[in-house]
């Protein structure tokens, strides 16, 4: 810690504890001083100030040099106890004027929270504390336990023109005239004297006064007498530059008043005259009776025997009453002796022996229970240490001793309370210990409100400047104390300290006390007149969703009120009621890109691009911006504009949200634009709080300042809506405007009125608002005050376009009939129209001539259609880009109708994105071509559910079974099964049990399932090709009715849009081949009936579900059966075996060539048919040891190993043919194999046991092929179960 004497608490108590000296004067006296606008006290005390008198003083053994002294001056008319109620008004008036003295800081922003941190508490803590701390200080001077307040010595001032001027010395010190604390005896009335002679120069020459000064001294003494001659200036217009009354005459404005008949001489006759009362005469006399005191107290009272002598004489006054004024102390008792040298000793600056009295007599007062006294010597004793620099400990404990005996006084002892908390407050903080502070402060401020504001504001800065930083109780204390503040109605400093409290707040959760500073701020500005700066904290609470409907109520009818009481329309550029949610925020307009409905306009630009990459113009022929491809007539800085059409809208989409639980009234919402004929660099004030357009004659033509403004005009037309919002409602609002001519268009902002009463202003800032359309593939390089300019270019056509019939909601498989009809408004034709559909897969482009013929009864078979097949082009349906006939054109007198298919690919949510290319006839425009961007969103339900499962025939190569499952997936919806068809004219068709037998109802009802069971057959050959395969049949083996045996009013799938449709379903659902042999697709066709309605019609839908890539065959490309007698006899008596000559026939399914090898090994006898069920029985024969039967089990190739057999086991039959047999066989091709066995007993017997080998044979130079095949090259298949019977021949 510095020099305690340099800190704040140092100063005051150097300003404080000081001598005392009671003035006596006469009125002539009084009259003198006062033509300079001064009393004799306010004349004399700026001279009684030293700061270096440089007076030698001995106390004690050691002398020591008195440097700073100070004399405070008192009539004695003040010499006495103040009056409460006067010390509260004083010090009310000291608030009162700091705060009518700050007002003008009222309205300059408060600092944000870092610079509170980094400002020093001398710069922040505010001035005027010094002086209520002072103040209340005073409020207790001169009271009887202490000493230091009462007189050294007395100034008795005469005039020379008093008549007897002798005389009135001596009546002045009358007994009757003192103060009551002398006559009473709590002071010593036996003070030095000090006689002065006061002469006016204006009165007459001065020899009278030395007369007089030479009388006086006889009577009085030589060194006790002075002539002091003032108002040496003849004029009075003496003017002192620096006036050394200012600081005493605060409250007076003209202060070159003061001294004005005080020359120069004078002034140095004031300084002398004080400097001779305090060095000759007070600080001697302080000197010497300290020195007698201290011989009287060292005699009476120190040493062991005065010690036990006065404890022993105590002991008999601890059973008296308690006594905490403690007035049976006079100023002749023992104790106020010791006092009274503490207190001298302390304003000598020998705290050493001002602490060492102050302990001794402390212990008196302690078992006297003299409380009050006990407390004032405790904080004398914590004063001494801290001037000292000792024990900080000690000096803590004194400081706190002392409060807490003040505060349990009572009300006698609360005002003591008060100048001991204070002085131990700047104890702490003189040692940094702020936070200890902070809590002195909040202990001292009591009952009295006032004085707790002020004592809680003093306790937030100790937290603001703790370490580390209090912040939270920094702005909880602060607000306390401006609420009290606010009952003591400081309304100027309720708000000073609510402001101060807001940059704790800001940017912080604590929402409710935020919004309870602002409103409370905005209220009392209001009050003051401010109502600026009310409105502008009132718009901080309003959209205040966290707080409960009756404050949201009461911020509201507040707000309106000090608007409704200013009598003047506000234009707010904060106003929150509603909340501009800026990231919903849209700008939708139409350069080049134009949309047929909003949701066009909201997918996304990267969606759209992909859609238009092959029907626009390439990159290296058009710009990537439109204005890039006219460098010479337009300037460079239009390149980073974006670019709009003459008559058509802009569109801003914003979502507004209403944040309070009441509803509210929002009237005349419409947008800020600026039009001028050239380009406008300039960019809108987005900083200020109430806007002012009076500089932008351009903008003022759209925008009043008083809100009355228009929405058409020559250059722009803009919309406006009225809004009514429920509590917590967010609404979309779509303003437009509408550019009427070329030149460029800036939108500035939107602007509304809330209630009628207020009008909101809401400046765009590009950063917050995202462009709905993105400039090509490039990136955005626009500055942020481009985002909302637009360069107007002259009209262009425009086409409209919708598809009509197109259902919202469908069932999966729907297939229907639509219509897409295009309109040009504008009188320019347009040429070169394209189209592209996003999903081909659930819309098609039709031929022109199916719009007049009838669905669905153009899609059934005609008896003379031709017996081909008809093939897609697979390039052509893969494009999906249409391009319509150059002899369509779109103008303005008729509209183009052309028909789309329309199919239900799959359930679920779908997306249809349509875009439409164009070019202008008229080719001088800056663009010369649009885009017209069409979006549906429909829903698709389930509707039937098919799945099918095929094998291969046991009996027959080349046939399979089918087995189709159907289920309706609906909740109420029936459906008619009508027809099943295949794609090929290799496949043929049958149903193997009749129709009626499968769905006598004829339909199929909501959650019923069916199955049907199909006998097919592939006759594909080899030279078949590819193109034959994908085709769809059109031969009518392939499609088969599932109504009745009648194939009359089957539909013909090899026509559009069932062969479209299909080629997109294949596309889709196209798998990573896999195994050998051929797959098949499937199309089943259905229909329903849609509820007549209105008196329509009831109508036919149709709906087609294709499955295709159903795999027919397994993993092995081959097929065999085997042939041969399956019964046979023979006369084992006559010959001992029996030979059976079998064939089996192979054929390969595969388009690869394959290698076959054919092993047959001998069996042994089985077990019993009872006993096992594995499939190896050969022949019906006993055996003795069933232990021994061959176990057997499959390999991961598919053949069985037995178990090995005893050399003595006999077989029952053998292959007498060759063991191995291997064959070759072309893709699609058959062969014939013979077989041979020898049979040696009668039974029947399993031939199953052989195994067929194949391997695929890669064409010639092609060996490496396969590497990048995933299947399997080689296997082995186990043979099929072909049951012989011998029997003996009779």
């Amino acid at each position: 810690m510095a020099d305690p004497a340099n800190t704040k608490l140092g100063r005051m108590l150097l300003d404080e504890i000081t001598p005392a000296v009671m003035v006596l004067r006469t009125p002539l006296v009084e009259e003198s001083c006062r033509k300079n606008g001064l009393s004799l006290i306010e004349m004399l005390t700026p001279y009684c100030n030293f700061n270096n008198i440089d007076v030698p003083v001995r106390t004690a053994d050691q002398p020591y040099r008195l440097r700073r002294f100070k004399l405070r001056l008192f009539y004695a008319s003040e010499i006495r106890q103040p009056n409460i109620e006067a010390a509260k008004e004083r010090l009310k008036q000291v608030i009162t004027h700091a705060g009518d003295r700050d007002i003008s800081k009222l309205s300059s922003d408060p600092p944000d929270i870092q610079s509170l941190i980094a400002t020093s508490e001398q710069e922040f803590v505010p001035s005027w504390f010094q002086d209520f701390n002072k103040e209340l200080v005073d409020a207790v001077s001169f009271s009887e336990h202490e000493a230091f307040d009462h007189p050294v010595a007395c100034l008795v001032a005469v005039s020379s023109k008093d008549k007897d001027p002798i005389d009135k010395f001596v009546d002045l010190f009358n007994a009757n005239q003192l103060p009551s604390l002398l006559n009473d005896g709590a002071m010593d009335p036996k003070i030095l004297k000090y006689f002065l002679l006061i002469h006016d120069n204006q009165d007459g020459l001065v020899e009278k006064a030395t007369g007089i000064l030479s009388e006086m001294r006889n009577a009085f003494g030589a060194n006790d007498c002075r002539l002091l001659c003032i108002n040496s200036s003849a004029d009075g217009a003496e003017e002192h530059q620096e006036s050394p009354w200012a600081s005493y005459k605060n409250g007076t404005s003209n202060n070159n008043q003061f001294g004005c008949f005080l020359n120069v001489d004078d002034i140095e006759e004031l300084r002398n005259t004080m400097h001779d009362l305090s060095s000759k005469h007070i600080i001697p006399h302080m000197e010497l009776k300290i020195r007698v005191l201290n011989q009287q107290v060292s005699a009476t009272r120190k040493g062991f025997r005065n010690q036990i002598k006065n404890l022993w004489w105590r002991k008999g006054k601890e059973d008296t009453l308690e006594n905490p004024d403690g007035s049976t102390y006079t100023f002749s008792s023992t104790e106020s002796q010791i006092r009274v040298l503490g207190d001298y000793a302390f304003m000598l600056r020998d705290y050493e022996l001002a602490l060492s009295n102050y302990r001794l007599i402390s212990t008196d007062y302690k078992l006297d229970k003299a409380w009050k006294y006990y407390a004032g010597v405790q904080e004398m004793m914590g004063l001494a240490y801290f001037m000292l620099d000792q024990s900080r400990k000690d000096s803590e404990y004194c400081m706190e001793n002392a409060f807490t005996t003040y505060l349990k006084m009572g009300s006698s002892g609360g005002w003591n309370a008060t100048r001991c908390g204070i002085w131990w407050a700047e104890m702490l903080k003189a040692r940094d210990q702020f936070k200890d502070a902070a809590g002195v402060y909040c202990r001292i401020s009591g009952e009295e409100p006032l004085h707790s504001a002020v004592m809680l504001e003093q306790a937030s800065y100790c937290f603001l400047f703790s370490t580390p930083t209090m912040l939270r109780k920094y702005g909880f204390h602060i607000v306390l104390s401006g609420d009290l503040y606010m009952k003591c109605d400081q309304v100027k400093h309720a708000i000073r300290t609510y402001r101060s409290a807001l940059s704790v707040f800001k940017g912080t959760t604590w929402n409710h006390i935020s919004d309870h500073v602002h409103f409370h701020i905005g209220k009392w500005y209001a009050f003051l007149g401010m109502s600026d700066e009310g409105i502008k904290h009132l718009l901080e609470v309003l959209a205040c969703g966290h707080q409960s409907k009756a404050t949201q109520e009461l911020f509201l009818r507040e707000f309106f009120r000090i608007i409704e009481e200013t009598g003047k329309t506000f234009e707010v550029m904060r106003l929150q009621l509603p909340v501009i949610n800026f990231p919903l925020m849209k700008v939708v307009f139409e350069d080049h890109r134009t949309y047929a409905s909003p949701t066009a306009a909201s997918a996304k630009e990267s969606l759209w691009q992909s859609l238009e990459e092959d029907i626009i113009p390439s990159h290296s022929v058009m710009k990537t911006n439109w204005l890039e491809s006219q460098p010479k007539i337009l300037p460079k800085k239009y390149k980073e504009s974006n670019v709009c059409v003459a008559g058509e809208a802009i569109k801003v989409d914003i979502s507004l949200k209403n944040p309070l639980q009441i509803p509210i009234s929002i009237s005349n919402v419409s947008l800020i634009c600026k039009h001028s004929a050239e380009y406008d660099d300039t960019e809108s004030d987005a900083n200020g709080h109430l806007i002012d357009y009076q500089n932008n004659k351009e903008l003022r033509t759209a925008v009043s300042v008083s809100g009355d403004f228009s929405l058409e005009t020559s250059l722009f037309t803009l919309s406006e809506v009225d809004i009514s919002m429920r509590g917590g409602e967010t609404i979309l609002v779509q303003l437009t405007v509408t550019p009427k001519i070329e030149g460029s268009l800036k939108i500035i902002g939107v602007r509304w009125k809330l209630s009628g009463s207020v009008v909101g202003v809401c400046n765009f800032h590009s950063d917050i608002v995202r462009k709905k359309v993105a400039k090509g593939k490039r990136k955005l390089k626009q500055s942020v005050k481009d985002n909302l300019q637009f360069l107007v270019i002259k009209s262009l056509p425009r086409l409209e376009g919708v598809i009509h019939d197109l259902p919202t909601t469908v069932c999966a498989g729907d297939l229907r009939r639509l219509t897409l009809e295009l309109r040009n408004p504008s009188k320019i034709s347009v040429k070169n129209l394209k189209m592209r559909i996003s999903h081909p897969r659930f819309l098609n482009v039709a031929a022109q001539e199916v719009k007049n013929s009838e669905f669905p009864s153009c899609l059934e078979k005609q008896a003379s259609s031709s017996q081909s097949c008809s093939q897609v082009d697979d390039a052509k349906a893969t494009n999906s880009v249409f391009v319509f006939p150059e002899t369509v054109a779109s103008s303005w007198e008729a509209p183009l109708r052309w028909p789309l298919w329309f199919r239900a690919a799959a359930s679920g949510s779908i997306s249809l994105y349509i875009t439409i290319y164009y070019e202008m006839e008229d080719g001088s425009s800056v663009i010369t071509y649009r885009t017209l961007r069409m979006h549906y969103n429909l829903e698709v339900l389930p509707s039937l559910e098919v799945s099918f499962q095929t094998s291969r025939s046991p009996s027959r190569l080349q046939q399979f079974l089918v087995r189709m499952d159907v289920i309706n997936k609906t909740a109420s919806q029936s459906f008619q099964v009508h027809q099943l068809s295949c794609v090929g004219d290799q496949w043929e068709l049958a149903l193997l049990q009749p129709i009626d037998s499968v769905m006598p109802l004829k339909f199929l009802m909501a959650g019923q399932a069916l199955s049907y069971f199909f006998k097919l057959k592939n006759h594909r050959t080899r030279g078949s090709t590819e193109d034959d395969i994908s085709s769809l049949a059109t031969s009518g083996r392939a499609d088969v009715s599932l109504l009745d045996s009648d194939s009359t009013g089957l539909f013909d799938a090899s026509i559009p849009p069932l062969n479209l449709f299909h080629h997109q379903e294949r596309v889709h659902q196209e798998r990573h081949k896999q195994g050998h042999g051929s797959t098949v697709d499937f199309i089943l066709i259905s229909k329903s009936w849609s509820d007549s309605s209105a008196g329509l019609p009831r109508t036919t839908e149709v709906l087609s579900h294709h499955t295709c890539h159903c795999r027919i065959a397994s993993n092995s490309p081959i097929w065999w059966l085997m042939d041969g007698p399956r019964s046979v006899s023979h006369d084992f008596a006559a010959a001992a075996f029996c030979e059976i000559n079998l064939s089996m026939t192979i054929y390969n399914n595969s388009e690869d060539a394959v290698s076959v090898r054919i092993s047959t090994f001998d069996s042994t006898p089985s077990v019993n048919p009872g006993a096992s069920g594995s499939g190896d029985e050969v022949g019906w024969h006993h055996t003795s040891n069933p232990s021994e039967a061959k176990v057997t089990s499959p390999d991961v190739t598919g053949t069985r190993i037995g178990k090995a057999l005893p050399t003595e086991s006999v077989s029952p039959f053998i292959w007498s043919g060759s063991s191995s047999t291997r064959v070759n066989l072309e893709p699609l091709t058959s062969v014939e194999v013979p077989l041979q066995i020898s049979v040696f007993s009668p039974g029947t017997f399993d031939l199953s046991n052989y195994s067929l080998h194949w391997n695929l044979v890669p064409p010639s130079g092609n060996e490496g092929g396969r590497e990048n095949d995933s299947r399997v090259s080689s296997g082995t298949c186990k043979g099929h179960s072909y049951h012989v019977t011998v029997l003996q021949k009779e």
